[in-house]
């Protein structure tokens, strides 16, 4: 059974945003049993059981909002909302604690019921706003106790160490969600192109190499048809079992990509595995290998054959375009550009150059060319 992931679907760090609630729920708690604890010590009785019947309402108001699955539900401006609220209640502290309380142990009204802001702000914001919200907590803290002591330090670094996890924690699990929808995806395509191309194989791949066939027996003009047909089985047979490679934005295939370039003249090698480079980089390296390849057959004669050699080696993406034709007469390109030709130069060499690459060529006469292009992978 498959799971949609839409605007609306669960979010992958709905499992943190329930621990918050449920740990400002027991937090109140302690709150709680803290003012039963100190009401006969409070200056301000009244204010204090004031405040906590606050918390309690702002407790039930943040649990119903935070309890929402879909992530666009937990408004950003919310959570802003709820770390003020949370601060200003922090900080009625001075008029309820006596100033003995307020310079001893003795907990600030909000206790550790303040620890749910920076798990909300975490997940909804990521590391830099759980930690944020960690440190305007900590500085609320030492305006609340109107002095900056050790133990204010230590709660202001439990905070800000909260924060930080929360939102680690669930950036890593929407990035996992995004890799799972990602591959899921993937098998679904390759589902569908297995059972397209099983299809394929029995009924037009058959006929195509039939026609390849009779006609190289017949000869004549038949022979030109029967290399036509040749051409458009292997485009067919590289088409269906190429991985597709995926939306025009965000990442593409450029192993797929580059695949879909063979023909009965062009033999494409790349690694097993998928090559994904952002999606415009991608496009122009295909563009590049395919001003290449023009160039093998406008230049090295109608018999001569190419190769394309894809590799991935991590940090960068190294592209091989070698054909066994006569190559380049010494001094053929500069005269080129010279007379206004400027084929190469803009077509291949500005490409590869924008994409922060490199490009270099290796030709003489009687040894074939040999294009060699690495860019960055990322």
């Amino acid at each position: 059974m498959s799971r949609h992931f839409g605007p609306t679907a669960v979010e992958p760090a709905t499992p943190l945003w329930w621990g918050g609630i449920g740990l400002r729920i027991l937090t109140l708690l302690f709150a709680l049993g803290a003012v039963i604890v100190h009401d006969s010590d409070y200056q301000r009785p009244w204010l204090a059981w004031t405040v906590l019947g606050a918390m309690a309402v702002w407790t039930a108001l943040t649990s119903l909002v935070y309890s929402r699955e879909a992530l666009r539900w937990r408004w950003s401006w919310f959570v802003v909302l709820d770390l003020v609220v949370t601060c200003g209640l922090m900080l009625t502290s001075p008029w309820i604690l006596d100033p003995a309380q307020l310079s001893g142990l003795d907990p600030l009204i909000t206790t550790v019921w303040v620890a749910g802001v920076p798990i909300a702000a975490g997940a909804r914001f990521g590391p830099v706003g759980g930690v944020t919200a960690g440190v305007v907590l900590g500085a609320g803290t030492a305006v609340a106790r109107q002095a900056f002591t050790l133990d204010v330090a230590r709660d202001g670094v439990l905070l800000i160490a909260t924060g930080l996890l929360i939102g680690m924690s669930a950036t890593t699990a929407r990035k996992s969600a995004a890799a799972l929808r990602q591959a899921w995806r993937t098998e679904v395509a390759n589902a569908e192109r297995e059972r397209l191309a099983r299809s394929i194989h029995d009924s037009v791949l058959q006929v195509l190499a039939r026609v390849r066939r009779r006609g190289a027996e017949l000869g004549g003009e038949a022979a030109e048809l029967a290399e036509l047909a040749g051409e458009q089985e292997i485009a067919l047979r590289a088409l269906v079992t190429t991985e597709p490679t995926g939306p025009s934005t965000g990442e593409t295939d450029l192993r797929a990509a580059l695949q879909l370039l063979s023909s009965s003249k062009v033999q494409v090698a790349a690694p097993a595995g998928e090559v994904r480079l952002p999606a415009h980089k991608t496009a122009e390296l295909v563009s590049v290998v395919r001003e290449a390849l023009s160039n093998v057959d406008k230049h090295a004669g109608p018999a001569a054959k190419a190769w394309v050699l894809l590799e991935d080696l991590g940090t960068e993406v190294v592209i091989t375009v070698r054909d066994d034709g006569p190559g380049i007469p010494e001094g053929r390109l500069d005269d080129a550009e010279a007379q206004g030709h400027l084929g190469i130069a803009r077509s291949m060499r500005g490409r590869v150059l924008e994409l922060g690459g490199t490009i270099t060529l290796d030709t003489s006469q009687r040894r074939g060319t040999e294009w060699e292009v690495r860019v960055p992978a990322k």
